[in-house]
């Protein structure tokens, strides 16, 4: 029959047996006995051992009555283990087998001594296997991308403890909680500690000795003074850390779309792949460099930048971070430099695409003769584009006729004038800018335009065609149409958007024209079934031998040809002719 003792173990009490607490006893008293040469920390050491050695205990317990003996005393030194510099009783464990390592599986606790907020991210972090810094970073990628990252945080700093102990701390890190790895831990605290108090006193000596007043004490203003400083300075940290994680987040995107914007653009060129592939910016098509190489030119002058600004704001969130070396400065420096040179020389190169103005003319004789009936009609090809309506537009659209990729322009204007010659015809005026007059001229004759004439019907194509290098060269068509004198010209609805700027004698605006015949006068046009309501306002107010006024109240027309007027009025009334 053996006598039970009660004692307490890192706060937590147990019923042992006489036998085993003397071996718990001398085991401690050896690991203090080893720690007497080096006082520092021992208190904390032997604490930590005895909290350490009282939760392996209560593992062990069932039931609030269980009587630890010496066999749970005997595993429990198994786990904690016996450094080869502790002098521990030899004659009490002679016959106990050599003591083995303990496994220990890492356990989730924030870190109180690396933390932003909480202690959340290194906790983590950890718990990984992986950099601190990385994990903040995927913190604010969920926060600014999914938005529920802060709340997630908060969450999680409730939950998860606090590792205070030297055991969590160890457990936190997956090291094994054993004496040798509890002295080593609480040694290198203290010297942090020690390290730290050093700097301090360092300092509030510096600044004692180089103050004016270093013989008086503070005030009560002085001290509130450095309190708000503090308030201040804390504030100013915050608000950094929130410029470098802006940073971060700024360059980051930026970068990854650069990446995915160069791998679009480029990858199919540089691997050698057919163009059709991708659609790539047209005006690199007639760049000195190839395709390929100003992409890389852009991609390094945008990238460059962006990665400085992420580093800047590692640094600023974290001060471990290295910066760059003074080669890779200067490498990248003259990297972006040859990128920045040639994209301006490039640049240039485009600039004096646009020198130039080119024209190339085209006459065609029309079977249209004095009294003949023309009618000019604006036709489109639904094989080419996608749009839903025929009309003049600026923009351009890429298209393809016979399997090769071309620009599709509307940009048409069309013009009627009177001519001395017995016959009509019509003048194809292409326009195009080049580098110089030369190709300016090359490039308009190049231009794809098609017209035909059927039964006194010209059709005219509503849209050119044109290599897609010239898409910023300000290519546009002008037709103009010559009828002799007394020849007549219905315009079909098509030809609405396509009239520029058409003279005509009552002064009617482009896009009422259509629709109606004209006759070309030696005056211009002169439209033969017009509604009086559509001419113009100048034509009207300057004829005095045609009155037309159209209100509520009726119509009024007059007539003066010089010697006799004559007034019809319609209204309520009925018609009244004077």
């Amino acid at each position: 029959m053996n006598k039970t003792i009660n004692i307490n173990l890192g706060g937590i009490f147990f019923h042992i047996d006489e036998l085993a607490y003397q071996k718990l006893k001398l085991y401690l008293d050896a690991i203090r006995r080893s720690l007497s040469d080096d006082p520092q920390g021992r208190d904390e050491i032997l604490n930590d051992i005895e909290l350490r050695i009282g939760e392996l205990l209560g593992e062990r317990i069932k039931n609030e009555r269980q009587v630890i003996n010496d066999n749970d005393i005997d595993e429990i030194t198994k786990i904690m283990g016996r450094p080869e510099d502790y002098s521990v009783d030899e004659e009490l464990f002679e016959d106990e087998p050599k003591y083995r390592q303990s496994t220990s599986s890492k356990k989730l606790f924030r870190d109180s001594d690396d933390k932003f907020l909480g202690g959340v991210c290194s906790g983590l972090a950890h718990y990984f296997g992986m950099d601190v810094i990385w994990m903040r970073l995927l913190w604010l990628v969920l926060f600014f991308f999914f938005g529920t990252g802060f709340l997630v945080y908060i969450i999680l700093w409730i939950l998860i403890p606090q590792a205070q102990t030297t055991a969590e701390k160890l457990q936190m890190n997956g090291e094994p909680v054993n004496i040798s790895n509890i002295e080593r831990k609480i040694r290198e605290e203290f010297q942090g500690v020690s390290s730290r108090v050093k700097t301090g006193v360092n300092e509030v000596t510096d600044t004692v000795r180089s103050s004016e007043f270093k013989n008086k004490a503070k005030t009560g203003i002085q001290e509130v003074i450095d309190t708000l400083g503090k308030i201040i300075l804390a504030i100013f940290k915050i608000f950094g850390k929130f410029i470098g994680a802006l940073l971060i987040f700024i360059a980051a995107a930026t970068l990854i779309a650069l990446i995915i914007g160069a791998f679009s653009w480029g990858s199919f060129e540089m691997l050698a792949f057919d163009h059709n592939f991708m659609h790539y910016p047209p005006f690199f098509f007639d760049s000195v460099f190839p395709l390929w190489l100003l992409i890389i030119f852009g991609f390094l002058a945008i990238a460059i930048p962006f990665v400085i600004l992420f580093m800047l704001g590692l640094k600023i969130l974290s001060s471990n971070v290295k910066s760059f070396s003074t080669t890779t400065k200067l490498s990248l420096l003259g990297v972006w430099i040859i990128a920045i040179l040639g994209l301006s020389f490039a640049g240039i190169n485009f600039a004096t695409q646009n020198a130039y103005d080119g024209v190339h003319n085209q006459t065609e004789d029309l079977p249209i003769v004095t009294l003949d009936t023309l009618t000019i009609k604006m036709i489109g090809n639904d094989n080419l584009s996608n749009k839903k309506e025929l009309r003049r537009s600026y923009n351009y659209e890429t298209v393809y006729d016979n399997d090769l990729e071309k620009l599709y322009s509307t940009r048409i204007n069309v013009d009627l004038k009177s001519t001395d010659k017995e016959t009509a015809f019509v003048k194809i005026r292409k326009e195009s800018d080049g580098k110089n007059r030369l190709n300016a001229n090359k490039d308009a004759e190049s231009i794809e335009y098609k017209f035909s004439i059927t039964e006194k019907n010209l059709l005219l194509n509503g849209y050119f065609l044109s290599d897609l290098k010239n898409k910023f060269k300000d290519q546009v068509i002008d037709i103009t149409v010559y009828l002799p004198t007394n020849s007549v010209v219905y315009l079909d609805a098509s030809t609405q958007t396509f009239l520029n700027d058409v003279d005509n004698v009552q002064n009617i605006y482009d896009g009422d024209m259509p629709k109606h015949y004209f006759k070309m006068t030696e005056n211009g046009l002169e439209c033969l079934d017009c509604d009086p309501s559509i001419f113009g306002d100048d034509f009207k107010s300057n004829n005095e031998n045609f009155k037309l006024k159209i209100d509520k109240k009726g119509v009024e027309l007059k007539v003066n040809d010089g010697s006799k007027k004559a007034e019809v009025t319609i209204d309520e009334n009925g018609v009244k002719i004077e």
